[in-house]
């Protein structure tokens, strides 16, 4: 059983549909983060990851939506007026208020649809699933360069030995999700898997580092791709966004 290491999602679901329909029916499917937000169907990508039991780290997207989804939820539960000044909102979290059936828009506003019950329990479900999200996943299998294999949402090469030192932890599990330098050196001690920054014209694949973020949600020329890296094999596969 092979390991595929899916890159930033972003509620394209129906692309992630269509990449998985091309691994091998037993692949073990790890996704780097970011499986919310821009696309149109994050609650539909967040349960496929669920229900199946698939790995995943924690993404900056996550985050933001653990940060401020309870907030947003008491708003639901207490009947006061959404936020208007939400940084997730204008980061993608709108559509995917609307994948779960919370908000729709109206003049180009977001605002509550009337029936959310079912929809602001499935959201408020994910979110706690989402806080148990490890910032990054360790996996003992044989690589070419020697080193263990760590997936993670942002690069942490240079900074994996702060993982260990409480004064530094903070720092450390910053970087693992908005880190947006690749590692610099070949020294590093992992062989690192990660996205959070898109490629253009597909991953960027080094001896000590993956990046395997190929921009599904944009739109500019060379990316709008969705990619996955095998870690035992180094084979990859892309598809265009649907």
């Amino acid at each position: 059983m092979n390991h595929y290491v899916i890159g930033d999602v972003h509620g394209h679901y129906t692309t992630l549909m269509k990449l998985v329909s091309l691994l091998p029916t037993d692949a073990r499917l790890v996704f780097v983060g970011d499986l919310i937000d821009r696309g149109p169907s994050s609650a539909d990508v967040v349960r496929f990851v669920r229900e199946n039991h698939h790995l995943s780290v924690l993404g900056n997207h996550e985050e933001a939506m653990i940060t401020q989804g309870f907030a947003i939820s008491r708003c639901f539960e207490m009947g006061e007026a959404l936020p208007t000044h939400s940084i997730w909102f204008s980061n993608g979290g709108v559509r995917t208020l609307r994948s779960y059936g919370l908000v729709r828009l109206e003049e180009g506003k977001p605002v509550k649809c009337d029936d959310y019950a079912e929809g602001l329990q499935r959201f408020k479900d994910d979110m706690k699933w989402m806080e148990k999200l490890p910032l990054y996943l360790e996996f003992p299998i044989h690589h070419p360069s020697g080193k263990t294999v760590v997936v993670s949402h942002a690069p942490i090469g240079s900074a994996w030995e702060m993982r260990n030192v409480d004064s530094m932890y903070g720092t450390f599990a910053r970087l693992a999700t908005t880190n947006r330098r690749d590692p610099d050196s070949a020294d590093a001690p992992i062989f690192n898997i990660f996205g959070h920054t898109p490629m253009q014209n597909g991953p960027r694949i080094r001896d000590h580092f993956v990046n395997i973020d190929t921009g599904c949600y944009k739109e500019e020329e060379g990316y709008g791709l969705l990619s996955a890296y095998c870690i035992e094999t180094g084979d990859v596969m892309s598809v265009k966004r649907e």
